[in-house]
């Protein structure tokens, strides 16, 4: 999996698992493993080491990653996920769209 379909900062919706149906940000991408990380999404619990002399360790709250096709991009016009494709404007620039309103993401 070289490329993916998600980006980063872009907002989706999870498809499908405990959190079908909730919207968040992307916070990282990783295109190797084909994975993502998304804000609210699949919280797991953490345990941190104090590294550093003063340093607290514990338990920390934090997103685990998951499989990018579990998600989809979320249109704010149609108010769900939705699949894009790329349009070139009139300067040449290419944008990804939604595939259903047409709307620019």
């Amino acid at each position: 999996m070289a490329n993916l379909h998600i980006k980063k900062d872009d907002t989706v919706i999870v498809l499908s698992g405990d959190d079908k149906g909730v919207k968040g940000k992307v916070l990282e991408v990783s295109p190797k493993e084909g994975k993502v990380i998304v804000e609210g999404v699949n919280k797991v619990h953490k345990h941190v080491k104090p590294r550093r002399q003063g340093e607290t360790g514990g338990i920390v709250d934090t997103e685990g990653a998951i499989y990018a096709c579990k998600v989809a991009h979320y249109c704010s016009k149609c108010g769900k996920g939705v699949r894009v494709k790329t349009q070139v404007l009139d300067n040449g620039k290419k944008v990804r769209v939604c595939a259903k309103c047409g709307q620019e993401l």
